[in-house]
């Protein structure tokens, strides 16, 4: 730790603002750490510096009980969570800390969920045109395999209203490819509901793909601050273990609610927001997490992403944004889940584009 202690001054919503004495402001990213009035630890992230030295910061913990002029405690470094390889078979939160009841996670290496160096390599063998190759991952799923196969390396999105199928459309999926591939499965659920988490974790236990896989979650019922880094803190684990040489499926249900964590943040930030009624960081913060899910010489990240789609309107500008990282779409159709037609794919309108 640092040492630097500030005095907590304002709090809304998720957002807290701490501060610091002239000369001790904490770093970007930086994690606080403070108290409710009867013990409860929160962790807070700095997310913008303010006139006179005061840190505005998002917690990743529920703020009730916070107290005025409470103090908090600069602890030096980003949040970060353990490193991949001790994860198989566990359930962690945001902060890495293990939501499942068997017992602390093992070891005490750590990385930290934003790796800029990490973001900021290309795929070496996009420069190399001729030695590109397509590997397609069979889903046993006709039309997917079909009209937007899944290739090794690539990513696809699931894209469908309330209530069309996409996370049993996911489960299928990581069911089918997980017992004929070799990999690690990382999924990642940002704001989905807990039934869904909860029926996931014993699909696996009853299947026993536990064992190859990892889970993050931070679910709906948790601050805007935890869903957002928990999209983060999925792709860190899963960039974890490409670096061990692993090809790695990542897995996030729900993209949107990503992006839904952003306005919610933007918003209680006081930033203005766009035209549509997003956050003006919307393109920016859905590109830099897509930049993260890219293949090395070593292993390859394969992302398979569901897409809520609000009022079924393919055109809303958070869908928009999504769709120009996306190499093949499924799309789910309405019209075919009220005529009991699964998986309600609409072929017309699902598209890859390795396809030619």
């Amino acid at each position: 730790m640092n040492g630097a202690k500030g005095k907590i001054i304002a709090i809304y919503g998720s957002v807290v603002d701490v501060q610091f004495q002239e000369g001790g402001l904490p770093a970007l990213y930086e994690v606080i750490n403070t108290s409710t009035f009867d013990g409860n630890e929160v962790v807070l992230e700095v997310v913008e510096h303010h006139e006179p030295n005061i840190c505005r910061c998002v917690a990743l913990n529920p703020t009730y009980g916070i107290k005025r002029n409470s103090f908090g405690y600069a602890t030096g470094k980003a949040l970060c969570v353990p490193d991949g390889e001790r994860l198989y078979g566990r359930v962690l939160n945001v902060m890495g800390k293990p939501i499942d009841g068997k017992g602390p996670v093992e070891g005490t290496e750590t990385i930290p969920i934003r790796n800029p160096r990490m973001a900021s390599e290309r795929r070496k063998f996009l420069d190399e045109g001729s030695k590109l190759t397509f590997e397609i991952m069979e889903t046993g799923i006709k039309v997917v395999d079909l009209l937007s196969p899944l290739i090794k390396g690539s990513k696809t999105g699931i894209l469908g209203g309330a209530g069309l199928g996409k996370t049993i459309l996911i489960l299928e999926i990581i069911h089918n490819i997980i017992t004929k591939h070799e990999g690690t499965c990382v999924f990642t659920g940002v704001g989905e509901r807990i039934r869904e988490g909860n029926e996931l974790y014993y699909e696996f236990v009853r299947t026993d793909l536990l064992k190859r896989s990892i889970m993050i979650f931070g679910q709906m019922n948790e601050s805007s601050g935890a869903r957002f880094e928990t999209a983060q803190a999925g792709i860190a684990i899963a960039e974890s273990v490409q670096q061990k040489g692993k090809e790695v499926l990542f897995f996030i249900d729900n993209v949107f609610r990503f992006a839904q964590a952003g306005s919610e943040l933007s918003a209680l930030l006081g930033r203005i927001p766009s035209e549509t009624g997003y956050q003006p960081t919307l393109m920016s913060e859905i590109s830099e997490f897509h930049e993260r899910i890219r293949s090395q010489e070593k292993a390859g990240i394969t992302a398979v992403e569901a897409i809520y789609v609000p009022a079924d309107d393919l055109t809303d500008p958070a869908v928009v944004a999504i769709f120009a990282h996306l190499n093949s779409t499924v799309v789910l159709s309405r019209d075919y889940v009220q005529r009991g037609l699964y998986p309600a794919v609409d072929p017309l309108q699902s598209s890859s584009g390795v396809i030619d």
